[in-house]
């Protein structure tokens, strides 16, 4: 069947004269372009206050947001800022780009508006934003008094050292749990949180107690009272008490608990702990699941820490049981190490490090024989109990680290972590540095040892790493150190930049009004 060809109609454009195709306004884009303006009637050029200590923005009257530079969040809120905006169609919208430091901000938007009877014009055009700094409520009175806070939160964990801080410091940073604090105290035994909001006090014990075992218990001391009002004002100080085990402890259960858990144990080590304690009997391979409440009904501590750890070689091994996940049950013949040329004593003893030991290799482990063991629950089993001679806890990599240094193979790593902008009390100056930096040392390790561990934190690239040559590297035949562990290079994120890493903590700021939960009426 023939089909005839339409052909689209041309008119001249009323203006210019130029053949258009018709539309009701007989003009072409360039002549409506003159003779419209869409953009008419929307600002141009707009003022927004930032605070600079928190990195928020206002919202009038008087909310305040936080957002990034170039973020979505900052991009709605633009827009937002313009009036005049809602009687057009916004078609696309996107940042231009500008310095950081030059207190400006311009975004480039697209909009469509119909104009003579039907016909739509598109235009793109640009907004301008300066920038001005105002400080917030929160930061206000920050600046005014550093110490004007509302709530504390003191976190406390009565052990000889602070790797337990150590994970919860990159825990709160990779949750972003820091948020909302005045100012971060490090203690003698532990660290001090400070609000500015009770609300912002009782969002952090929550974090807390998702992610260690805890208990807490609160408190408040009046401040001020408004007569005319009736309206009190509290400090609130909220104690939080880290349950005193830590991973590679040695603990002895009471007999009422290895009773009530179905004669578990009673000898068990810590393994890891989460929001509760993952025990483990190295003689079984049984693993137990301690939560908070079950532990104050009778608590315990431990008899011996990873303080009192004691170097051994495996002498030789023999599979005595099946596996139980990463564990496996072995017999195992060992030595001191510093025993090597002094005395021919060996020991004898069984252990769930199957997977990893062989003859040869060194492992650290507790020497009960030397122990000196204080605990009235040891009376309790009296005859019921065989102490063994050794107890080993994990595999030893120290020597093979010392080897590769031998080689030249740097001792550098190729990642890193956030620290937090603590403040150190007067006291906790002196303490000893070299003390802190062996722990910080050995939780760099057990990120290095422990995947599972590594999973729960984030952990960065360090720029300032260089990759060592192989002309420094002597060869040798011997690979023994190869199996050192290390933090594979796909699980490290490139975001930290050390020269504009962000300051924390960052001041508590309100959102709304929420001074509210800060003062209580006299029904309280």
């Amino acid at each position: 069947m023939y089909a005839v060809e339409s052909t689209p109609s041309t008119v001249l454009c009323c203006l210019c004269g130029i053949p258009v195709q018709a539309n009701p306004s007989n003009m072409c884009v360039n002549c409506i372009r003159g003779q419209v303006d869409i953009t008419e009637g929307i600002q141009k050029e707009v003022t927004i206050l930032w605070c600079k200590e928190c990195n928020k923005y206002l919202i009038p009257p008087k909310a305040w947001v936080r957002a990034e530079l170039e973020s979505k969040e900052l991009l709605t809120f633009c827009i937002k800022k313009l009036k005049g905006l809602n009687k057009v169609k916004l078609v696309d919208a996107g940042f231009i780009w500008t310095e950081p430091h030059s207190k400006r901000l311009k975004v480039k938007l697209t909009i469509q508006k119909e104009v003579f009877h039907g016909t739509i014009l598109q235009q793109t055009f640009q907004a301008d934003y300066v920038i001005q700094n105002n400080l917030c409520q929160g930061c206000a009175r920050l600046a005014a008094n550093s110490d004007q806070w509302v709530a504390c939160v003191q976190v406390r964990q009565h052990v000889d050292h602070k790797r337990t801080f150590f994970l919860l410091e990159q825990l709160i940073l990779k949750h972003n749990a820091q948020i909302g604090t005045l100012n971060i105290k490090e203690q003698t035994d532990g660290v001090d949180f400070f609000y500015g909001h009770r609300s912002h006090a009782l969002k952090f014990l929550e974090f807390l107690g998702s992610m260690v075992p805890m208990k807490n218990r609160s408190d408040k001391q009046l401040v001020s009272f408004n007569e005319q009002n009736a309206v009190y004002n509290y400090k609130y100080t909220f104690s939080v008490q880290i349950v005193p085990i830590c991973k590679e402890d040695l603990c002895l259960l009471p007999l009422k608990v290895y009773q009530a858990l179905g004669s578990f144990g009673p000898l068990v080590i810590c393994t890891h702990i989460t929001n509760t304690l993952h025990m483990l009997d190295p003689l079984t391979l049984r693993t137990v699941n301690v939560d908070v409440n079950s532990y104050y009904r009778s608590p315990y501590v431990a008899i011996t820490n990873a303080k009192h750890l004691v170097e051994y070689v495996v002498l030789d091994t023999e599979v005595v049981g099946p596996k139980a996940g990463k564990y496996m049950l072995i017999d195992v013949q060992l030595a001191r190490t510093s025993d090597f040329g002094k005395n021919d004593t060996m020991f004898l003893g069984r252990t769930h490090l199957g997977n990893l030991l062989k003859a040869g290799d060194l492992v650290l482990g507790y020497d009960l024989t030397r122990a000196n063991i204080v605990d009235p629950e040891l009376e309790k089993y009296r005859g019921k109990l065989q102490l063994p001679d050794v107890v080993l806890v994990r595999k030893s990599y120290a020597e093979k680290r010392r080897k590769r240094r031998a080689k030249g193979k740097s001792a550098a790593r190729a990642w890193t972590l956030k620290r937090m902008d603590v403040e150190a009390e007067e006291s906790n100056k002196k303490v000893d540095s070299e003390k802190m930096e062996a722990e910080r040392e050995r939780f760099m390790e057990e990120l290095e040892e422990d995947p599972e561990m590594r999973a729960k934190i984030q952990i960065y690239r360090d720029p300032r790493y260089v990759q060592p040559t192989n002309s420094s590297i002597v060869e040798t035949d011997d690979d023994e150190d190869d199996d050192v562990p290390e933090v594979p290079l796909e699980e490290l994120l490139n975001a930290l930049a050390l020269g504009s890493e962000p300051k924390l903590p960052q001041p508590a700021c309100p959102e709304g009004d929420d001074d509210d939960d800060d003062d209580e009426d006299m029904s309280d």
